[in-house]
């Protein structure tokens, strides 16, 4: 099946689709309307904010309310929904991997940081209020040092790596404990590769198999990171897929159970329900009201 959502660059959020840009950060009261499709995917990662304002913005099927004082995080992949940008007062960071990792071979760097490409936890920190008024300066040593004339990659890259450590720290005391590095290292490298083979019907077992460490440790790291197996995991992120393709394409219920690696329909339906307390038609019917 092609894929249904359009994938958007930064450039696109800045009304330059063909500007390669890998870092940018705007405020909602400075954008213009923008000329992009909802819902859609991102190339990037985004952290919003908002001083001020309500709203709703759709994370992969879930909604979520926009109040003041809160940040968002947004993961390349995820299907992504802005009911309404233009009441608030805030605005967004852009950064590609590539951006962060300037200067930084090891890819591990961006796996630590466990609120980025983490698609089952809370993808928004509310924090008391100095820590929000904290991590706001510094997001405003960036649009400062943005728009230099003499503005150096090299100062940004390394406030936005302060930035993240800040957002990281309100993570951790709220879940009032910190998650070890090698659990969430392990835990993103299982994640890429559940997206990458989530319709060839693969085990625990096999993804055990492919990290070279045990079932049962693998279980350990997920229920740790994530608070659900191994098995869950590659379950939820089945069931995903088959939300989207309900939701924005024609196909039957028995063509995306076979495109997910279904080839029992009732079983299919059955783990649909599972998942997601309704069945299959029920969800897109529901959904579509």
């Amino acid at each position: 099946m092609k894929e249904i959502f359009p994938y958007y660059s930064i450039g696109h959020f800045i009304n330059e689709p063909g500007n390669p840009t890998a870092f940018e950060v705007t405020r909602f009261e400075e954008m213009e309307e923008l000329d992009i499709e909802d819902p859609h995917k991102h190339t990037f990662y985004e952290i919003l904010w908002f001083d001020e304002g309500y709203s709703t913005q759709i994370i992969d099927y879930q909604e979520y309310n926009i109040e003041p004082n809160t940040f968002f995080f947004i993961s390349p992949n995820q299907l992504h929904h802005f009911v309404e940008w233009q009441p608030l007062k805030g605005g967004s960071v852009f950064f590609t991997e590539d951006f962060f990792l300037l200067q930084h071979q090891d890819k591990e760097k961006l796996f630590e940081i466990t609120f980025l490409d983490n698609f089952y936890t809370q993808p928004f920190l509310k924090p008391d209020a100095a820590t929000y008024k904290e991590i706001r300066q510094t997001i405003e040593l960036i649009i400062t040092e943005k728009k230099r004339s003499d503005s150096a990659q090299s100062i940004i890259q390394s406030l936005l790596h302060i930035l993240l450590a800040q957002i990281q720290r309100g993570v951790d005391q709220e879940k009032k404990g910190k998650i070890s590095k090698n659990y969430v290292i392990l835990y993103k490298k299982l994640k890429n590769l559940i997206d990458t083979h989530f319709k060839n019907q693969l085990t625990a077992s096999d993804y055990a198999q492919q990290l070279n460490v045990t079932q049962h440790h693998l279980n350990l790291v997920a229920k740790h990171v994530t608070g659900k197996t191994t098995t869950e995991l590659i379950r939820a992120r089945s069931i995903l897929e088959a939300k989207r393709l309900l939701l924005f394409t024609d196909y039957s219920v028995s063509e995306i159970a076979a495109a997910l690696g279904y080839f029992d329909l009732s079983y299919f339906a059955k783990v649909f329900k599972s998942e997601t307390q309704i069945s299959p038609m029920g969800f897109k019917k529901s959904m579509s009201e």
